[in-house]
Order: structure tokens, then C-alpha cells, then sequence
């Protein structure tokens, strides 16, 4: 029963790194952080973009988790159930690099899904990606997927509205 709460802990953390992720990318990423983000709505041939170091920063995060719950490293201080936040954000981290830069970038494999949630993933980011700059937009988050044809209602009411600049090939 020991390991109940550890792995309810990570399976939490996991879960509430998607809400981080999501403010996040809408609030610091489309904010003060878009000179970071800027190239990752651009085209581009280049294998790194400067969008890569909000990964950096997450991996601090989790790092800063393993440090704290290490009486390695922190000593006295230590506090145990950092590790299992520090395991949660780290999972968090690969899921998104599989999911994000691998399936719907395809920064790493080529595979476009035909039917089921890995399409409307890949659908929602496509959406988030057809304004240009980094006002307005749709599906920030990067894991939970809303309707397409919800995002697509919402980039024309920010286009009408003149909140958002939309790709004519959006179709919204």
C-alpha cells in the first residue's frame, strides 16, 4: 500500500502539467515569451528552434523536483514527495516530445493519423498554428484536443472580431 500514493501523486502531476502547459504556452508563450516562441509558428529548415528551450525549462523543473527529494542533495531538507512530482513532470515532458514534436510536428517520425484522437490532436494544433502572431488562437494545450469544428467557429469569431489574423487556408 506504500506506493499508492506516489503513483497517484505522479498520475496528478502528469495530469496538472497539461493545465501548466497550456497557461503557459497561452500567457508566457503568446506574451512576454514569444521571442522564444516566435519561430515555432514560423517556417523554417532549421533542426532546433528557440521554441526548445521552454523544454529546457522543463526539465529544470523536474530536475528541481529530484534535487529536492534527494537528502543526496538537499540534506535535511529533503522532501520525498518532490521525486514523485519530479517522475510526473518528466513523463509529462516525453509524452509531450512523442506526441507534440513527434506526431503532430513530425520533427521525428512520419505518421499521419487517419481516424481517433491522434487525428484530432493533430487537427486542434493544426488550428492553433493558422493564426499569424501571436494574438488570438485556439487549443493551447497540447495533450486534450477540442473539437475541430468548435476551433474553427472560435478563429472566426476572433477573425471577424479583428482579434486574430487566420491563414485563408484555414477555412475558418
Amino acid at each position: 500500500m506504500q506506493f499508492v500514493i506516489p503513483i497517484l501523486t505522479v498520475i496528478t502531476t502528469v495530469l496538472a502539467m497539461e493545465f501548466v502547459a497550456w497557461s503557459s504556452h497561452k500567457y508566457i508563450m503568446h506574451g512576454f515569451g514569444w521571442g522564444w516562441h516566435r519561430d515555432h509558428h514560423e517556417p523554417h529548415d532549421n533542426m532546433f528552434e528557440k521554441n526548445d528551450l521552454y523544454g529546457l525549462v522543463g526539465a529544470a523543473m523536474s530536475i528541481s523536483m529530484f534535487m529536492w527529494g534527494s537528502p543526496l542533495v538537499a540534506g535535511a531538507s529533503a522532501w520525498a514527495p518532490a521525486t514523485w512530482f519530479g517522475i510526473g513532470i518528466l513523463i509529462y515532458g516525453i509524452i509531450y516530445t512523442l506526441v507534440h514534436d513527434g506526431l503532430v510536428h513530425q520533427r521525428y517520425f512520419r505518421w499521419v493519423p487517419k481516424r481517433g484522437y491522434a487525428k484530432r490532436l493533430v487537427q486542434a494544433h493544426k488550428l492553433h498554428h493558422a493564426t499569424i502572431g501571436k494574438e488570438g488562437g485556439v487549443s493551447f494545450g497540447f495533450l486534450l484536443a477540442r473539437d475541430p469544428a468548435r476551433l474553427k467557429a472560435e478563429l472566426k469569431v476572433q477573425r471577424e472580431a479583428g482579434i486574430a489574423v487566420v491563414r485563408d487556408s484555414v477555412g475558418a
